[in-house]
């Protein structure tokens, strides 16, 4: 008799005692489960909230046959904007057809490219280093910022320059409809995109307190006894790009696509995009232009 009852005692407890338990374990649970998630930086992923809300820059080089400039160029750019703590990243835009150099298309390109993933763009040519550490390539959240301003830059000196290097924000690329598709061969397309800012009420800012000049704040890699431009004109095309495009421009770039490569240039990585330019030759037949005829020497020995 007290042997059941002792043990109907013992039923009892156990029962209180795993009733009790069950009930903390659904408290605790609920109690964790209103604990805010830690922050990537408590995972010791080492992702601060400052790293988070900076702006991400893709630089991008129109390209064509300047491999050695390009050998060069990606490990001065990682040197240089590390010291920064610029978010970056490299892109190649080389254009793989047999029409002249268009460097305003390929921004195009580069731009729908990138800019899903990246805040702003600088449109960099590959022969311009900058050796300046006062440079800032910063987000030019107020307007385009010259890097290689007048005052600075190797050759080119008069106001309203803006070619070499130029910082534009996703907002204001899109805003002047980017630049202009009928600048085949060398020259005027900066010119022209100046003109689009200017037209959009954009200002553009200038590096400031640089004490350097124009010797000294860029090294400019470009041969032109090696390299010589293409500065011909042909069929109507000084006439058409000597007036502001209003009819072209990132919306309606032709191009193809033919294959993207990650490349490593002393192990700093990049990207590669082989690019195939469309020419409407009916809209800018000087896409390809006829090479000069070559004199003949009639001259008797």
């Amino acid at each position: 008799m007290l042997k059941n009852l002792y043990l109907m005692g013992y039923r009892v407890s156990s029962s209180k005692c795993l009733t009790i338990c069950l009930g903390l374990t659904f408290l605790m649970g609920c109690f964790i489960a209103t604990l805010p998630i830690p922050p990537p930086e408590s995972q010791n992923l080492r992702i601060s909230a400052k790293t988070l809300d900076k702006k991400k820059l893709a630089i991008i080089v129109p390209f064509r046959d300047r491999f050695e400039e390009l050998l060069e160029f990606v490990p001065h750019m990682y040197k240089f904007l590390k010291k920064q703590n610029i978010l970056f990243d490299i892109f190649v835009i080389q254009q793989k057809d047999s029409n002249r150099f268009n460097r305003a298309s390929l921004i195009n390109v580069g731009y729908i490219f990138t800019n899903k993933n990246y805040d702003y763009i600088a449109m960099h040519d590959v022969d311009l280093l900058p050796i300046n550490d006062n440079l800032k390539y910063d987000y030019p959240g107020l307007g385009p910022l010259h890097i290689s301003s007048p005052e600075t830059h190797p050759k080119y000196h008069y106001a309203t320059f803006i070619g070499g290097i130029l910082l534009v924000s996703r907002d204001h690329f899109e805003l002047v409809k980017g630049m202009s598709n009928n600048y085949w061969g060398w020259g005027l397309e900066d010119d022209e995109f100046y003109v689009r800012l200017k037209d959009a009420g954009l200002k553009v800012f200038r590096p400031k307190n640089i004490t350097t000049g124009t010797e000294n704040t860029f090294k400019h890699i470009h041969d032109k006894t090696y390299r010589k431009r293409d500065m011909r004109k042909c069929f109507n095309q000084r006439e058409v790009t000597r007036h502001r495009d209003r009819v072209t421009g990132v919306h309606d770039v032709a191009y193809t696509i033919h294959s993207t490569h990650s490349v490593a240039i002393d192990d700093l990585p990049i990207t590669v995009v082989n690019v195939e330019l469309l020419c409407n030759k009916s809209v800018t037949p000087w896409c390809k232009c006829p090479e000069p005829a070559k004199v003949k020497n009639t001259k008797q020995k």
